[in-house]
């Protein structure tokens, strides 16, 4: 199982938009893969919006968002779990 966390900073006014976007847009392109297990989505009050995804193999990035939603580029990270 591989995680993918992709977090982007919105501008001040757009955080609604950029978690509409998120939700009606980038992950429903996710729907159909069956390497997609799931996704959640989550917003903080300092305008970020993360999504963390659950995948089986090979990550699918997200598409990219709507420049003037963002305050800076998207990031993203893979992690996978750690045995313990």
């Amino acid at each position: 199982m591989i995680v993918r966390m992709w977090e982007a900073r919105a501008e001040p006014y757009a955080l609604a938009d950029l978690v509409t976007w998120v939700c009606e847009t980038a992950l429903p392109e996710f729907d159909h893969d069956p390497l997609h297990v799931s996704s959640e989505v989550f917003s903080s009050t300092d305008h970020r919006v993360v999504v963390i995804s659950k995948w089986r193999s090979s990550p699918r990035p997200l598409p990219d968002a709507p420049p003037m939603l963002l305050a800076r580029p998207p990031h993203s990270w893979d992690f996978t779990q750690v045995d313990r």
